[in-house]
């Protein structure tokens, strides 16, 4: 009952090795008659509760990879299929670092896309994001934890507390997915790889005083990242 409290995920096999783990060295069909016998066969229906979410005031980081934010859009193709986009910034130079685009982006294809980002750019300090259920998934919780990257949530409802993100993704909107009319994923794919180079390399932001993100950097630092731009 202890573990069972403990661990209310677990089912009867988990629970069965933490017991013979533990030295215990009753066999699997009697401790599954206790299992029955106490009812835990009959799984407790849970609701599904957020963390509470107190995340630091939006600021200005000092450095790169001190925080990076995520969040996801949607469009349309021409045919009037629905498709994503996983879009990841640097927070410090409002550098796009990704924009994954299909037609489903589940958490285990975010974690691809962040251990890409983590190889070529290194690993940032934390990262901000919205409530969403990939967002929220105990894959990428474990991947943090590995990491040791801490997960920022905002809080429900209020947007603008990621609120970098929130800007480029009215830019995307507004100069890719608006502007065009796209075919294929392929062509979403095609067009928004250019935009990324124009974005990082060439296009102001009054935010950095009117330099492109990989200028800033190169000013600020000295050094511009080796991250591909599609």
């Amino acid at each position: 009952m202890e573990l069972a409290q403990q661990y209310p995920a677990y089912g009867f096999a988990k629970l069965y090795h933490l017991v013979r783990n533990m030295g215990h060295r009753w066999n699997h069909k009697r401790i599954h008659r206790i299992y029955c016998a106490l009812k835990l066969n009959f799984r407790r229906k849970g609701k599904k509760r957020l963390p509470s979410r107190h995340p630091e005031p939006l600021e200005v980081p000092q450095e790169e990879n001190s925080c990076w934010s995520l969040d996801f859009m949607s469009d349309a193709l021409s045919n009037g299929r629905r498709f994503r986009t996983f879009n990841v910034i640097d927070d410090y130079s409002r550098e796009v670092l990704a924009i994954e685009i299909d037609l489903s982006l589940p958490s285990r294809r975010v974690i691809r896309v962040l251990d890409r980002l983590v190889e070529y750019r290194g690993t940032p300090m934390k990262i901000r994001m919205d409530n969403g259920p990939e967002f929220i998934s105990v894959e990428l919780a474990g991947w943090a934890e590995k990491n040791r990257i801490m997960l920022e949530y905002i809080q429900p409802g209020r947007p603008m507390q990621n609120g970098y993100i929130e800007r480029f993704n009215k830019s995307y909107r507004t100069e890719v997915l608006d502007m065009y009319l796209f075919r294929t994923l392929d062509e979403v794919r095609a067009i928004t790889g250019e935009w990324m180079t124009e974005y990082n390399e060439i296009r102001p932001h009054e935010s950095l005083g009117n330099l492109a993100p990989r200028a800033f950097l190169m000013k600020n630092s000295g050094k511009v990242s080796n991250l591909p731009c599609a």
